[in-house]
């Protein structure tokens, strides 16, 4: 057990160390925040009008110490972080990597392992050199898999001895759905957007196993994932033709990881290409790459089940944030609209384990609220620990009752940092709270909540005491 985080999300220090501009860089805070994620606004550089909130984050680039020190002292055994590309390769491009960037991460993992904290490394979380994005296109160019097979070379073997799980992409699904977050990409007039999806989403694919294939080679005890933004989809009624609709919702993200676990294409994916007329280019051997390497064990994130209607009408109405989703009456929902549902965990861990039998990892799990902290920085969390404990024993019956099996749970975030989605400080997940609003402001000081304390105590009972 212990926690994760993604650069983008805490690391600020935006340009320093030699770190090159990337995609994450230049989504704004506020109004255009979804256009820009969505890629149907353009934003190459930054500018004075808007507010960038992963410029500074947290500052985990300046308090890795002290905030990896805070995980030691909850128990952390595992913290999941991700890399920067552009810290390790500013360009994306460049002939050689930033020996500064990956000096910074030599230093963060020392940290962890001092402590006994095993890292889990995503190699990419929503992160693309900007350079590439204008010189290629980012992942709609087939160039991409070359740089990133430069990357995963460097990092393998720079960290060979310091990191043994590692995540080819983050929530590789979320190019469908926000696609300049997920893939650098940025759409023209008039232009078929579900192709250059697809194309960008097998590109990514044939990078994942090429990563796989290097790892493997550079260090035989690597253990390589996948990554999914996970959660079964319920049908709005029993009528078949909302059951089919919502397994349809269901492969249109399982097929990321059918290809990165079974290690070909469904038919089912073959045939929906087909009918939106969509021909993937695909290159000789890109298939047996894909067969001979599959992943290890399969990650996920999961945070709200999902419910759909096959009545257009019906489904005019959903709700939600990235995961368009009709508002399940039998649920609570977040601030955020985010439907709280434990058992859909384990819904969501028996339907993974039953379909690809391979180890899962719930590498994001958690809910999204606004802390109103005392003069200290202390918030009584209580809102936080129910929805954590309600899924810890959804996890543990999936586990004990269902035998799943499962290699462990980072819930996300274990320190405040800027949202994905919304861009906001106010929207926090967290065990530690970090003085920092909306707009910038505050002292960034850090301090433990309820939770904190909480979640020690479920450590160190190895998830038995979760009162």
């Amino acid at each position: 057990m212990g926690g994760a985080t993604a650069a983008n999300q805490c690391e600020g220090g935006y340009l320093e160390g030699n770190k090159g501009l990337s995609t994450v860089d230049v989504i704004p805070a506020g109004k255009d925040r979804f256009p820009v994620a969505l890629g149907k606004m353009k934003m190459t550089e930054c500018d004075n009008e808007h507010y960038y909130p992963n410029h500074e984050a947290i500052d985990f680039y300046h308090n890795y110490k002290e905030d990896i020190a805070l995980f030691a002292e909850m128990g952390f055994k595992c913290f999941r972080l991700s890399l920067s590309w552009a810290r390790i390769f500013p360009n994306g491009d460049d002939a050689k990597p930033n020996e500064e960037g990956l000096k910074f991460y030599d230093a963060l993992f020392d940290e962890c392992l001092k402590y006994g904290i095993e890292p889990l490394v995503t190699i990419t979380h929503f992160d693309v050199p900007m350079n590439l994005v204008k010189t290629i296109g980012s992942w709609r160019s087939r160039k991409m898999v070359d740089y990133y097979e430069r990357l995963c070379e460097v990092i393998f073997n720079r960290y060979k001895n310091k990191v043994k799980y590692w995540l080819t992409f983050n929530e590789i699904n979320m190019l469908l759905h926000l696609p300049f977050v997920g893939a650098g990409l940025a759409f023209e007039e008039g232009e078929n957007e579900e192709a250059v999806k697809y194309q960008a989403a097998h590109y990514q694919l044939v990078a994942s196993a090429k990563a796989t294939k290097i790892a493997r080679k550079i260090n035989p005890n690597f253990r390589i994932g996948c990554m999914l933004a996970a959660a079964n989809t319920y049908a709005n009624t029993c009528a078949p033709e909302d059951v089919w609709k919502s397994m349809e919702k269901d492969r249109e993200n399982y097929f990321f990881i059918d290809v990165q676990s079974r290690g070909e294409y469904p038919n089912y994916a073959k045939k929906m290409l087909e009918k939106k007329n969509i021909t993937l280019e695909i290159e000789d051997g890109d298939e047996d790459l894909l067969k001979n390497n599959t992943v290890d064990f399969i990650s996920f994130s999961y945070y709200s089940s999902r419910l759909t209607s096959a009545d257009p009408k019906v489904n005019a109405k959903t709700e939600g944030n990235v995961f368009a989703t009709l508002k399940n009456p039998y649920l609570k929902a977040s601030e955020w609209g985010w439907q709280i549902d434990p058992l859909g965990l384990r819904i969501t861990m028996n339907s993974l384990y039953d379909r690809y039998q391979k180890p899962l990892f719930i590498v994001e799990n958690g809910l999204g609220a606004v802390d109103k902290p005392d003069e200290n920085g202390y918030v009584e969390d209580d809102y936080r620990i129910e929805y954590l404990r309600s899924h810890i024993k959804a996890m543990k019956d999936a586990v004990n009752e269902d035998g799943v099996e499962l290699m462990g749970y980072t819930p996300w975030g274990c320190i405040d940092l800027v949202s994905a989605s919304t861009g906001e400080m106010k929207k926090r997940y967290d065990f530690i709270y970090v003085d920092k609003d909306n707009e910038g402001n505050g002292s960034l000081a850090r301090s433990r909540k309820k939770s904190f304390y909480w979640y020690k105590r479920v450590i160190e009972s190895n998830g038995e005491d979760l009162e």
